[in-house]
């Protein structure tokens, strides 16, 4: 009977570590998603793949919180139930083992709690561009006509890739040109080349 480990973040500049802290056991195997959303099926996730080929009855999962198994409710209840199925258990930090009954119930409600809040993300964000991209229109902010979002171009691709050809410029000679990055004169010139 094995002490398994299953941590999940959803962005790359995110760590388990918190995660790791919290359960504080020693674990026989430990697997970890990182960068991976919540809303991506856990079967799919590749740390969760492997996590399910290594399981066997008898075994225990332990988790920090029910959404790290997903965020997506039909998805986290499915992949509860198959886990009970095999005779695992599934042990949710704050919740404790996860049985039939009653501890399939609790799942339900906290995975469509989980579902809710990454909906609720979502429109966040979406509310957020949407309010970002009115307030450039309304300044006169615009690339060709759009408002765009993010950090503003250095310089233009066609230009910058024209200027390098036509004067036989270096890559350094383009950056001070220019006053751009190696990696911008290389990613323009690139694109330029691309197109011809």
């Amino acid at each position: 009977m094995s002490r398994i480990a299953y941590y999940r973040v959803s962005s790359g500049d995110q760590t388990v570590e918190a995660q790791r802290h919290a359960l504080g056991g020693q674990f026989d195997k430990e697997f970890a998603d990182e960068g991976i959303s919540g809303a991506t099926p856990a079967a799919t996730r590749p740390a969760f793949a492997k996590l399910m080929s290594y399981v066997r009855e008898g075994d225990t999962i332990y988790v920090y919180a029910l959404d790290r198994l997903g965020r997506d409710a039909l998805d986290v209840q499915a992949m509860v139930r198959r886990l009970l199925d095999m005779g695992v258990t599934l042990d949710v930090c704050g919740l404790g083992p996860i049985g039939r009954g009653v501890g399939e119930l609790i799942v339900a409600v906290l995975a469509q709690i989980a579902d809710m809040e990454r909906m609720r993300i979502k429109e966040r964000c979406d509310s957020g561009r949407a309010a970002a991209r009115a307030s450039l229109e309304a300044t006169g902010r615009t690339h060709k006509g759009k408002a765009s979002l993010g950090r503003p171009r250095a310089a233009d691709a066609a230009q910058v890739a024209a200027w390098r050809c036509e004067h036989g410029a270096t890559i350094a000679a383009t950056m001070a040109h220019f006053g751009i990055s190696r990696a911008t004169v290389a990613r323009y010139c690139a694109a330029g080349s691309n197109r011809a």
